[in-house]
């Protein structure tokens, strides 16, 4: 824990910075949850959280009703700002990625605003 700095965590995952940066990481969060890292921008966060929303849009129309399945299904297809990618996820999960996503960006961005007027 001593080569990084955290920013939100939740029980499904965390973000954090990496202390040892390279010039080409300097800016990005690495987020880390299930068994999946993404090493994203603020921009890609940004993307990433417009995706979600996307995905409980389109999600609610394909969810099957009344399925006794639904924390146990990964039916949801959430789009990562790697075009290539793209994670299956329950209706549960994608609402802790969510929150991970949110609470991150919320984070920075009260981080830049006190930096601003500290």
């Amino acid at each position: 824990m001593d080569d990084i700095n955290p920013i939100y965590h939740n029980q499904f995952g965390v973000a954090f910075q990496w202390k040892r940066n390279t010039s080409k990481d300097k800016n990005k969060v690495q987020i880390v949850f299930r068994d999946t890292g993404l090493l994203l921008s603020i921009e890609e966060l940004v993307r990433f959280s417009h995706n979600i929303r996307c995905t409980f849009k389109e999600g609610h129309r394909n969810l099957c009703k009344d399925c006794r399945h639904n924390d146990a299904c990964r039916s949801l297809l959430l789009d990562t700002p790697a075009p290539q990618v793209t994670l299956a996820l329950s209706q549960n999960e994608l609402y802790a990625v969510q929150d991970l996503v949110e609470g991150t960006l919320f984070q920075l961005n009260l981080d830049n605003f006190l930096d601003g007027i500290l």
